[in-house]
């Protein structure tokens, strides 16, 4: 290992199923298998692998790369792998100056991304990508491992991050990664149990804490957790976004489409109840649902590979307010989203894009946090695998959409 990739590399943690792992990763031969996943990612850094033996549901925990869940299997070492994972920037060992696109189902960042209570831009920067810079602990640095077992772990990092308008904070992040049991699953769903079905599921519990001598404030900037999940995403794969109907006047607009520009028409349909969003990766495009649209689930559906996704995250009963991370001064900096998604593609003509992708994000509420208070947020992840009939059925209850609806806009 080099001494670049060893930054990613701190707190390698052993992983007693590596060689059973790589053993059967060698009988696969495609390059998609979860096995074969971590049996590359492990020649640079230790994976933590949590598994149920009985169903073959396992995770990949990155202690090194901040606990986050690089990739996940409902069917063991040669099942799919569910998380899009950059190999070439992972087996180049080179850290990358704005942000190391590693990939992970589950990674932490901190909010907001942009405007004047930025982490993400330097004071007085410009909003753009060359002023863009994801703080370290956030894209390259560890967290360290506080306990595990054979399907959790525990991690904790201790950091400061300083804000466009200069303000400075002491925070800690707590993090436990857990696998679901099936059992759990079917019952977070709120579903009977479909016979046939592949599934995994697995949560991240992250507690935001404030470590400073003084409570923070709306003048000079609150932050929030941000969960991000990037998938791998074919030409048949849809996002879908429950929201609650209501008109503008009552909820305020169905979605925030303008991220990065205007969202062509034939890549989103935005319903009553629901929006369809290509994420095929060949479009750079980013949605945002409000707390007042918001229920608590955002999905996708790959056709391709009969896959169903659900992401499921904590949402207040009591009204709050999210940062606004649009990359400019805002007049309304905690009027944000709760939850976004983002189909990635290249950031203009001829240049090169992150990879092929598309994410499920959700956050937190920002609050003015005393010393040593605290904020948490949930964040769960469940893959299905099975026939479209058996999916229509969980996706019918869960996204309240049938699956030839879905397949029908992507076709």
């Amino acid at each position: 290992m080099n001494n670049k990739m060893a930054r990613f590399s701190k707190v390698a943690t052993a992983c007693a199923l590596a060689s059973s792992f790589a053993s059967s990763a060698a009988q696969q031969g495609n390059g998609n298998s979860f096995g074969e996943v971590v049996s590359f990612v492990d020649q640079h850094s230790k994976l933590l692998i949590l598994s149920d033996d009985f169903t073959g549901a396992s995770i990949a925990v990155w202690p090194a790369m901040q606990g986050r869940v690089l990739t996940s299997s409902a069917d063991g070492s040669g099942g799919q792998s569910f998380g899009w994972v950059n190999r070439e920037l992972i087996g180049s060992g080179k850290i990358q100056q704005h942000f190391n696109a590693v990939g992970g189902e589950d990674r932490i960042w901190v909010g907001p991304e942009g405007g004047q209570f930025s982490i993400f831009f330097a004071p007085g920067a410009l909003f753009d990508l060359n002023h863009w810079f994801t703080p370290a602990p956030l894209d390259t640095e560890p967290f360290n491992i506080v306990k595990q077992s054979g399907t959790s772990v525990t991690l904790r990092r201790d950091f400061s991050l300083t804000n466009y308008s200069g303000t400075r904070f002491e925070v800690r992040i707590d993090r436990e990664v857990r696998l679901l049991s099936d059992s759990e699953v079917w019952r977070d769903l709120r579903v009977s149990v479909v016979s046939g079905v592949k599934v995994v599921g697995y949560q991240s519990e992250n507690t935001l804490t404030n470590l400073g001598k003084t409570t923070w404030s709306k003048e000079t900037g609150l932050l929030s957790l941000w969960v991000l999940g990037q998938f791998r995403t074919t030409p048949q794969t849809t996002i879908v976004l429950p929201i609650r109907e209501g008109s503008p006047a009552d909820l305020g607009i169905p979605v925030t489409t303008d991220y990065f520009g205007t969202v062509p028409e034939d890549r989103i349909a935005v319903k009553s109840n629901v929006i369809f969003f290509k994420a095929d990766s060949n479009y750079r495009s980013k949605l945002g649902i409000s707390p007042q649209r918001a229920k608590g689930v955002l999905g996708s559906y790959d056709a391709e590979n009969h896959v169903l996704t659900i992401v499921q995250y904590s949402q207040p009963n009591e009204p709050a307010e999210y940062v606004n991370s649009a990359w400019k001064i805002q007049k309304e900096p905690y009027k944000g989203d709760i939850a976004n998604c983002y189909n990635d593609g290249p950031p203009a003509p001829g240049k090169p894009q992150l990879g092929h992708f598309y994410e499920l994000e959700s956050s937190s509420p920002a609050k003015a946090l005393k010393p040593h208070e605290t904020i948490a947020h949930v964040q769960r992840t469940i893959h299905l695998v099975g026939t479209e009939q058996q999916l229509d059925a969980i996706a019918r209850v869960v996204l309240g959409v049938r699956l030839k609806d879905v397949r029908g806009f992507n076709p």
